[in-house]
């Protein structure tokens, strides 16, 4: 098989939440634990950090591999869902495992592993901690693929656990309070290992408290005392942070969101560094946070990491942006930015998948907007007519199409110089456009 046909039977040989929703996940970890051991335990030739949580694990996955490959270090990250290519899930030094290696994996393992009958994201992470083996990084960051607890990452036993925070997502799986959701997701709090947690409230954090106490795991919750005290979109993009004891930096993540996930990441990267790994390859800075290093890691995360689909901004004239907020927590934050957004005419090209709360999303949707309801090629999208019915009763007014590219292309065509046109909906529609109509 060569690489396409190799990404194919990947995605159709195996049961694959992404595409095809609860029917693609499976829950447990004897798979993992069976590939693992036919390669060798990878997974042990190397340091890493997980990050878990609902919202922001990429950003602050991507933001803490950035500032570790300053260091000097040689750093794997495995990240998920992919929005290209498959190639982006699976990165050392920023640059995507080869075409070549997915192929010669597949066709090499491919007698041992489909008697398991194991998953997509199963093979997919067997893959990335084999390749990180052979490449022999100092240290990977590995983000959660759904959970914590059950999720097949959860092999690890990393130097930090990160928990970035939690809001209502993935319930059929994870429960249907934050509490619930909480418990699944401290299951990667480790014995005797650092667990940062990036936000907390009233309901996850007695979790979070409890999980730490029981596998005697030090814990901080970044959000006490906030490093980042404020954070401001620039004009060319990105934001602006002023904190309390690095003084002022730009990052180029951009979207109002970043704020937390900076200081979850700067809070994680602290705990890094207690740990000797920040300074040890500096000379003469073993006590200090690696402040060149640091900001230069900070300002360039899409350069050194590839990251895409963050308050990403694509055209000028008109302004485009795409975001994969996909879920109530993100949107949150994005309809709070969208908000302060100055333009003539604002066009957002919109879809969802089955299992999002729709209805709560759409609430926070701007009214005054003018719609394009589509469906991303992912067989858990909604129909671009059903979600534009369920935005009629939230009194926001469109035309359907059936791919992302009709939908944008309606929305470039009526926009004017001083327009602003927003894409997301969900991490496939963003995918789509990225890779159909940029």
């Amino acid at each position: 098989m060569n690489y396409k046909e190799t990404c194919e039977y990947l995605y159709n040989q195996m049961p694959m939440f992404e595409r095809q929703g609860a029917s693609g996940y499976k829950e447990g970890l004897s798979n993992t634990l069976a590939l693992d051991e036919h390669l060798g335990h990878p997974h042990l030739s190397f340091k890493s950090i997980h990050v878990g949580g609902t919202n922001g694990k990429g950003s602050v996955s991507h933001t803490i591999a950035s500032v570790l490959q300053q260091c000097g270090y040689n750093v794997g990250l495995y990240t998920s869902p992919h929005l290209v290519d498959f190639r982006e899930r699976i990165r050392v030094n920023g640059r995507p495992i080869s075409q070549q290696y997915v192929v010669k994996f597949v066709e090499e393992q491919r007698s041992f592993f489909e008697p398991l009958h194991p998953s997509f994201f199963e093979v997919t992470t067997a893959m990335a901690f084999q390749y990180f083996k052979e490449k022999k990084v100092d240290i990977a960051i590995v983000e959660v693929g759904l959970g914590g607890r059950l999720d097949c990452t959860n092999i690890i036993q990393p130097l930090v656990s990160v928990i970035t925070n939690i809001s209502f997502d993935h319930t059929q799986f994870l429960g249907d309070t934050l509490a619930k959701i909480a418990g699944e997701k401290a299951g990667i709090i480790k014995k005797g290992t650092p667990v940062v947690i990036g936000e907390s409230d009233a309901e996850t954090r007695p979790v979070f408290e409890a999980k730490a106490r029981e596998m005697n795991a030090p814990i901080v919750f970044a959000d006490d005392e906030p490093e980042v005290l404020s954070a401001e979109p620039r004009t060319e993009g990105g934001m602006h942070y002023r904190m309390k004891l690095m003084g002022e930096m730009d990052g180029d993540l951009g979207g109002i969101y970043q704020k937390q996930n900076m200081n979850t990441a700067l809070y994680a990267l602290e705990e890094i560094r207690k740990l000797g790994y920040l300074a040890s390859v500096i000379e003469g800075k073993t006590h200090d946070m690696c402040r060149l290093e640091l900001e230069r890691g900070i300002s360039n995360v899409c350069k050194y990491t590839g990251l895409m689909g963050r308050w990403q901004t694509v055209n000028q004239t008109p302004k485009v942006v795409c975001d994969t907020g996909h879920n109530v927590g993100g949107w949150l934050y994005l309809s709070r930015q969208l908000a302060n957004i100055h333009c003539q005419q604002m066009h957002i090209v919109f879809g969802m998948v089955d299992d999002k709360d729709i209805d709560k999303v759409l609430d926070l949707l701007p009214k005054h907007a003018k719609f394009y309801f589509t469906k991303a090629k992912t067989k858990r999208a909604l129909s671009e007519t059903i979600v534009q019915e369920k935005a009629k009763e939230h009194g926001l007014e469109g035309k359907a199409y059936s791919t992302v590219n009709e939908a944008y292309k309606a929305a470039y065509r009526s926009a004017s110089a001083n327009d602003f046109i927003f894409v997301g909906g969900s991490s496939y529609v963003v995918g789509d456009f990225l890779k159909d109509c940029i």
